[in-house]
């Protein structure tokens, strides 16, 4: 995901493809509304480099807490254990103690850490690439570690210099989920390929239930109707999913949050280009969506809540040229993407009643 500073000025960089990054000459762009013309102003500043061994530490960093996590997840999905967030179960979500006791283990989570790594590198190089193609100063991607139940925060880039035209912004705003989105079903069809029928879960076990995008089951069906294989007709419910669909799973629902049409994610660039006059009043109307779907799951109301923050300013890009027919048909495939991958309730438990109990549960009761 492109992070971009609403407080920083538009300085669109003129670049050669031999010294970009380094010391250059930016073309500041303002806009004279009168004509409808964009106005520049050479100002000669110093392109900030990139620091490469922060980037190398951050990958690095995250590359062993995705083999932690993935090495739980193979250990689990060997012994027929259904994944468990309790933390005295035999592989805990994040199961640090238990790698220390093998080292060797690390390698088990090597499927897992691969095929989420190559989706959130592809979402990101997306996005740089395209920064590159219009001369847009961009930093490589930042990896963020996390010891979530992913193992990671995702990635991002950040752009520091403008963005000259509606049409670059669309094609930098829409390269990443498109990116990210294609290893995402490749790792989907790989890890349903290699899943198995799940076992009953224990009595009184604290098992993690999670809910599937409309691409799962697409995929599911797909496989049922070229394989005949059983597992293929089950409920997804009751289908364990290989590490590698997990992965899958992951960039699905990274790809469906960044295509929320609202703020400074993806959605909201491409939401900008198509309709620059309407993104103020789309990002409003995203985030009351969001409201009662944090019924359900109270991490949509963390989202909404990031929306409010980043979406009122989105850094202005000249309003002319528009976009081409091309890219307006384009735009409804992002729409398309946020439908297939996006999930209400990613992971069951995490509704308003069962995180705050004291004020939903009672409020309940009192209807």
């Amino acid at each position: 995901m492109p992070d971009q500073n609403p407080s920083l000025p538009y300085n669109s960089a003129a670049t050669s493809g031999s010294n970009f990054g380094r010391d250059q000459a930016p073309i500041s762009s303002t806009y004279d509304y009168a004509a409808q013309l964009p106005v520049l102003e050479v100002v000669v500043t110093k392109q900030p480099r990139d620091r490469y061994w922060i980037h190398a530490l951050l990958l690095l960093a995250t590359i062993l807490t995705t083999l932690v996590v993935g090495a739980g997840l193979q250990a689990s999905f060997q012994n027929n254990a259904p994944f468990s967030a309790d933390p005295k179960a035999t592989v805990a979500f994040f199961p640090i103690g238990w790698i220390g006791d093998q080292y060797s283990r690390l390698a088990l989570g090597i499927p897992f850490s691969g095929a989420l790594l190559l989706i959130l590198l592809c979402h990101e190089m997306g996005h740089y690439l395209y920064c590159r193609r219009y001369r847009v100063w961009a930093s490589l991607p930042y990896f963020i570690p996390f010891p979530s139940l992913a193992g990671t925060m995702g990635a991002f880039i950040r752009i520091r210099s403008a963005i000259r035209s509606r049409a670059a912004l669309f094609d930098i705003g829409i390269a990443g989920p498109i990116a990210g989105f294609v290893p995402a079903v490749a790792a989907l069809f790989v890890g349903l390929a290699l899943s198995k029928p799940a076992p009953p879960p224990a009595p009184f076990a604290e098992t993690v239930e999670f809910g599937h995008p409309l691409i799962f089951s697409a995929a599911q069906h797909m496989l049922a109707w070229l394989t005949h294989a059983p597992v293929y007709r089950l409920p997804l419910e009751r289908v364990y999913l290989h590490p590698i669909a997990f992965a899958a799973w992951i960039g699905m629902v990274v790809t469906s949050l960044n295509l929320l049409p609202g703020g400074q994610l993806d959605g909201g660039h491409i939401l900008y280009a198509v309709f620059p006059r309407r993104h103020r009043i789309v990002t409003a109307l995203t985030v009351l969506a969001l409201i009662p779907l944090g019924l359900q799951s109270v991490g949509w109301w963390v989202w909404s809540i990031v929306l409010l923050a980043t979406g009122w300013r989105h850094p202005e890009v000249p309003l002319r040229p528009g976009l081409d027919r091309k890219r307006k048909t384009l735009a409804l495939l992002a729409v398309v993407l946020l439908v297939i991958t996006i999930t209400p309730v990613p992971i069951h438990g995490f509704g308003a009643n069962d995180v705050f109990p004291g004020i939903f549960a009672r409020h309940s009761k009192g209807n």
